[in-house]
């Protein structure tokens, strides 16, 4: 008699557990549940939901997102969007890239003006299409490339950024530093100015915490400091106005000058600055599902991403120019660097009102603080996308910047009394963050065209086509470089054998990236991403 009891038992004792299963829990029992849900799955993300700025327009009504049409133009809302680019953009006005400018003015006189002009616009185009992966997909490029590429290729990846970060860190760091013994005439040494552009950590940090729409503002301040600088300058030496037209409308390349060509070239794509520009546009609270939403978004960043490399495209103007009319074809053209720029500066022109020396100190110094600020940022989003580390953010900060601050203290130290061993450095560096390039722009242009990942907003065939061209070319150009380098500083058997390997792995793994081009990506992102698409078509 118990048995039949028994069976009931267990059979109701079932229908509970399902019933359970299927009925939601009580709210405050589901909240919990969620909450440490989110707390065991949740990753590093670029900026938490609390920091992201919201773009609202209180013309619009909410039946817009319901039909999935895009809002009409607005210019509040291009205003609100307005920011990342601007940060972006400062990767193409850092110290290393000023150098190329003055030297190219210097050496080639406006005969490059031409090639720096559409050497943007292939930056211009590889930066849209970094800012399309991130509003599409709502993550940015480290984080897709973790789930994109097995361990040992991701780790690969994380170092090579993080390597092309540090090169160019010890640019900016330098570049300020050199800017900082200027303008205090002399008094502080290369080694301080170092210690003293490395608060500017700290500087970020108590930014951060006022939220992005300040940090963002701090950049305009210091963006607009080096373009009424260097316009300054531009007005003082009255370059010559015929000249600079036909230097920017009629191409021109000598023998002599290939090699200026290929620094004005190579300073423009940023390896980092790929995978800061798909984080920041992350700021904007974008919903990836809402079609609408996403282009619109697409299209407000283009416009502010083509107005801000229009100011650094002026800015670069300005420096070559200037360095054209005033050193080209002179004794001094081929001596020329960032340490001796302003001293030649204030022996051609002289004083003034305002002494060029010092009106070069004051555009140098923003150029390396807003650069070392970016490269600190950028640090925080590769390290954290590629390992998915969740530390604060003054943790990633402090931890990014002792990566750069150290060697180049070291660096500053050896080579505080030689300005040729400077100008040999920043050879060497300029040469570690070319061969960091591929490593940047094959995993961008491989994502950016898969339709697992991008959905609707994948690129197009001839617009795929048009940027593996300009990728091609850069990293050909880049590819130059190194050889031109290494045949001239690369001697010994052993020296030789090493970089000789060296070149075998090197290539060897840029095989692999374009050859993983039609392949799909790892489970975790499918599924994801294809939920998202399923969303987008509902």
């Amino acid at each position: 008699m118990s048995s039949p009891s028994g069976v009931e038992d267990s059979k109701e004792d079932e229908k509970d557990e399902e019933s359970n299963r299927l009925l939601p829990l009580p709210s405050s029992a589901q909240s919990q549940s969620q909450s440490l849900q989110s707390e065991e799955d949740s990753d590093e993300v670029a900026f938490e939901a609390r920091e992201k700025i919201l773009i609202v327009d209180v013309e619009e009504s909410d039946s817009i997102d319901a039909a999935d049409c895009v809002p009409p133009f607005s210019w509040r809302k291009l205003w609100l969007f307005t920011g990342p680019g601007f940060l972006m953009s400062i990767a193409f006005l850092d110290p290393g890239n000023l150098e190329g400018d003055l030297q190219a003015g210097a050496i080639a006189g406006y005969s490059l003006l031409w090639l720096l002009m559409w050497a943007t616009l292939m930056g211009l185009l590889i930066q849209m299409l970094s800012a399309r992966v991130g509003v599409a997909t709502g993550r940015h490029l480290a984080e897709l490339c973790r789930d994109e590429y097995s361990n040992w290729a991701r780790y690969i990846l994380w170092f090579m950024a993080e390597v092309a970060l540090i090169g160019a860190d010890i640019q900016e760091v330098i570049g300020s530093a050199i800017a900082i013994q200027i303008l205090s005439n002399g008094i502080l040494p290369l080694w301080a100015g170092v210690l003293i552009t490395a608060l500017d950590c700290f500087m970020f940090l108590f930014l951060e915490n006022y939220g992005v729409r300040k940090l963002e503002g701090v950049f305009a301040v210091l963006i607009a400091t080096m373009a009424l600088s260097f316009a300054w300058m531009f007005g003082d030496t009255k370059p010559n106005g015929k000249e600079l037209l036909k230097g920017i409308l009629i191409p021109r390349l000598g023998s002599k000058t290939i090699r200026q060509a290929v620094g004005v070239v190579g300073c423009v794509i940023m390896p980092h600055n790929v995978f800061l520009h798909s984080a920041l546009v992350l700021s904007r609270k974008i919903d990836p599902q809402k079609k609408a939403r996403v282009q619109e978004a697409l299209t407000y960043y283009s416009i502010e991403s083509s107005v801000a490399l229009f100011v650094s495209f002026m800015i670069n103007l300005f420096v070559t120019t200037v360095f054209a009319k005033g050193f080209y074809g002179t004794p001094q053209a081929n001596s020329l660097g960032l340490v001796n720029a302003g001293q030649y500066l204030e022996e051609k022109y002289g004083g003034g009102l305002f002494p060029i020396l010092y009106i070069w100190g004051v555009g140098l110094l923003a150029a390396g603080q807003s650069s070392t600020i970016t490269g600190t940022y950028a640090g925080q989003f590769i390290m954290g996308g590629f390992l998915n580390l969740r530390l604060k953010k003054w943790m990633r900060a402090l931890i990014t910047r002792g990566f750069a601050i150290i060697p180049t203290i070291i660096v500053a130290i050896m080579f505080n009394t030689s300005e040729a061993s400077l100008d040999i450095l920043n050879e060497w560096l300029n040469v570690l963050q070319s061969m960091q390039i591929p490593f940047a722009l094959i995993p961008l242009l491989t994502l950016v065209a898969k339709e697992q990942i991008m959905g609707v907003f994948k690129i197009g065939p001839v617009l795929e086509r048009l940027a593996w061209t300009v990728a091609v070319l850069v990293i050909l150009i880049n590819g130059y470089l190194l050889i031109d380098f290494f045949k001239s500083e690369v001697k010994g058997l052993l020296f030789g054998f090493l970089i000789g390997s060296g070149t075998v792995a090197y290539v060897s793994f840029i095989i692999y990236l374009v050859t993983r081009c039609g392949t799909s990506p790892s489970n975790g992102l499918s599924l994801e991403l294809s939920e998202r698409i399923t969303c987008n078509g509902n």
